[in-house]
Parts: structure tokens; sequence; C-alpha cells
């Protein structure tokens, strides 16, 4: 299909290569060749992926000390969390070119790896039987299927399986992803059940400096009583502002940072917020002279994480809307207590676990995450014992990443790699 969309477009080839973005996803502006041959090629989608990876390169950097790591992402915020993340722990870092056949050639020549590995989705069928074909092997690490992936995948079996097939294993994070691969015809031997490795990333606790800081960076006090919501979609945030403004007459410090999935929306959530009579800002417009605000709108990126290790309790979006959820472990790790939607299935076992341990708890509409904010901001003992729940729980649930090293290291003793 590539192949006829680009014959169709190469009138417009002189054009293209002038458009920075567009050069880069057909693999004309690669940087002098500098790499290693039979070196480690990691790839992540977009952000979410990026930051899952984070471990894995890490500890794939410390074995392999004699291998470059080479990390490739699809969405340029992805690039961007990427250059911020991975920075000292990769050798090259790219864009992942369109599956296209000359495009993918030109990036396996210029990469030259021995082992392939895909954090989580984003699955490139060209390139992976491509890879293949050289003798090189390709890993899904923390795999999962979404209930709408998975209606996708039964409905085309066939295209399914050969989307997989050329893949030496796939390593899934909970026995259900692994059984609704199993379900549209993969075989089994393919298909194992490893854990999810974002649990073991390094979890830098953070100390009052830090603290202190960030209040003072969101001209906040010792006082406030922070609410996080992070990585919320459309027809959340109403709901967010709303319970907030409901909660606000019986907790005066009360403060919500609010955090959209996609900036874009910042400017048009503040708006949704003054229009309620709410006094807000954006990050970007705090003002140093300690001007009050009731809500803070996050319009930056890769602050989150570390926010929310100022909050009191947090709320992890995507989950009130049927999106899927967005990752628990961040508020968690701080040992924050985490309120979340009915809609995790993106994180389902996850979820249910963090719930079953004490350290979250799914709300099931507004009413019920007004009910859980008002408990837990009025009984500071019950708020404790959730957020020390919550960090426990991160740390009992690692390991993945041990798992997932060991199948790498076979993969990559196993592939005749591309040396020269």
């Amino acid at each position: 299909m590539w192949t006829v969309v680009l014959l169709l477009v190469l009138p417009l080839l002189p054009f293209i290569k002038r458009r920075k973005r567009i050069a880069e996803r057909l693999s004309f502006n690669l940087p002098p060749a500098s790499l290693k041959g039979g070196n480690v090629w990691i790839h992540a989608l977009s952000v979410g992926e990026v930051i899952s990876a984070i471990p894995l390169v890490k500890a794939l950097s410390l074995k392999y000390p004699d291998k470059d790591i080479v990390f490739t992402v699809t969405t340029s915020k992805g690039l961007g969390v990427a250059q911020k993340e991975l920075k000292g722990n990769v050798n090259a870092l790219l864009p992942m070119p369109i599956d296209f056949w000359w495009c993918i050639q030109r990036m396996v020549n210029h990469i030259r790896p021995s082992v392939f590995i895909l954090v989580e989705t984003d699955i490139w069928p060209g390139l992976i039987y491509y890879l293949r074909k050289r003798g090189i092997k390709s890993v899904l690490v923390n795999g999962r299927v979404s209930p709408r992936t998975f209606k996708s995948y039964r409905r085309f079996p066939l295209f399914t399986r050969m989307m997989f097939g050329p893949l030496e294993t796939c390593l899934m994070q909970s026995d259900l992803d692994r059984k609704r691969l199993l379900g549209t015809g993969i075989e089994p031997k393919k298909v194992r059940t490893v854990g999810n490795i974002k649990y073991d990333r390094d979890w830098v606790p953070m100390d009052s400096e830090e603290r202190q800081k960030l209040l003072r960076s969101l001209n906040l006090g010792v006082e406030d009583m922070i609410w996080v919501a992070g990585s919320t979609h459309p027809n959340e945030e109403e709901v967010l502002l709303n319970t907030f403004k409901k909660l606000r007459p019986s907790f005066t410090h009360l403060r919500l940072i609010l955090a959209p999935r996609k900036i874009e929306r910042s400017e048009d959530i503040l708006e949704q917020a003054r229009d309620m009579g709410l006094e807000a800002v954006l990050k970007t417009g705090v003002s140093k002279s300690r001007d009050p605000y009731d809500v803070v709108i996050l319009n930056t990126l890769g602050e989150l994480g570390r926010i929310y290790g100022i909050s009191r309790v947090s709320f992890v979006g995507g989950s009130l809307v049927p999106f899927g959820g967005h990752n628990l472990l961040e508020p968690a790790g701080f040992g924050c207590p985490v309120l979340f939607g009915p809609h995790t299935h993106n994180f389902v076992l996850m979820s249910e676990l963090l719930v079953e341990a004490g350290g979250g708890w799914r709300v099931k509409d507004a009413e019920a995450l007004y009910g859980a904010m008002q408990t837990l901001l009025a009984d500071t003992e019950t708020c404790n014992v959730m957020g020390r729940l919550a960090k426990e729980f991160v740390e009992k649930n690692r390991g993945a990443l041990e798992r997932v090293m060991s199948c790498v290291a076979e993969c990559i003793s196993g592939s005749r790699g591309i040396s020269q």
C-alpha cells in the first residue's frame, strides 16, 4: 500500500525532501553512519511507550556496554520525551520511518542491529518481515491487547497471524493479554507472560528540597492540599472541575493540578474552568508574585511524573471515558492514593491488583469520585494508609525486567545480525 502511495506522490519528491518531518519519515535525513554493527534496536510508539522502555534501555546499556543502543520513536512528542529521559543511555535516537520497503531497508542498513525490540504496540509488519529475512530476531516486549484491538485481530485472523508470525517471541504483560493473542491463532510457543516492566522503573523518592522547589514553581504552600489529575481526556475535565468546585467550600486549601493528555487542549480547558467561576491559570503563566488560583493546567511536557510527588490524592485519566486508562504506577510509586474510573482495559491486571492491594480506588462516575475525594481529604489516616499500600504494591510487583532481559539475551546470542 505504501508503494502505491509513494509512487503517486513521486512528482512531489523535491518538495517533500524540504519538509523535515516528512523527510525523516522517509529515511532521507539519516545522520552520518557512526554505529557499530550488531547493536540493539529498541522502538517505541509515543510518550507512554517511551516511559515503559526506560528501565529496559538502562538495563541493556549496563549488560551490553560493547553494543550501541539505538532508540526509535514514531511520534514527535515521544521523540521529545526520549531525548530528555534517555540522554546518556542511548547511542542514537531517531524517528521511525514509515513501513515502506525502501525506507526500512535504509534504516536497517544504517542501524545494523543484532536484535529488534518492539515496546507494547505499533506493529511494523514490513519491517519485522524484512528483519526475519536478514536473520535478525524481533521481540515484542510489554505486549498488551485491548478489547478493541482484540476484536480487530479476531475479525482479520489471517492478517493478524501474518503480522505476528515473523516475531521471534511476544512477551505479554498479563495472562489475559496472552490469552487474547493466542485467540487469534498465534503459535502458543511464541507467546509468554512475563509481567509489566513499568514496575521496574527506578522510582527516585522526592526529598524535601525537591518538594519545596516544585511548590515554589507552582506558587503553592505547604498548607495547600494538592489534587493531581493526570493524562485527562475530553469529557473528563468537566467532571473533575465540577467535583473540585463542590469540594472547595469544605476544603478551602484544596488546589487542583490538571494535566491533559494532549497539551494542545490546555487553552480550552483553561477557558472551561474560568467559565465555571474558578480561578485558573496555565503552568507557563503562573505568576511569581504568589497570585492565588484554584486550578493550574499543566501545559508542559515531561513534568507530570514528578508533580505526582507533591499530591495528596491523584486521579489518572482516560478512565472515566472509554479510552482504557493510563499508567497508574507514577502516582503509586510516590505513595499517593490513586483514583481512576471504570475504563481501564489498557491496564486490566494492574488496576485490579492495585485496588486489591488497597492502594487504588475505582470510581464509576462523578458522584463516586466526589465521595472518594471527600473521604480521603477528610481522613488523613485513611489517605496515608492508602498511599503506603500503593507504594508497597509497586515494590512487590517488580521482576518482569529480569525475565525480559533473559529472553532478549537469548535472541542476541542466536541472531546473525548485521556486523558490517
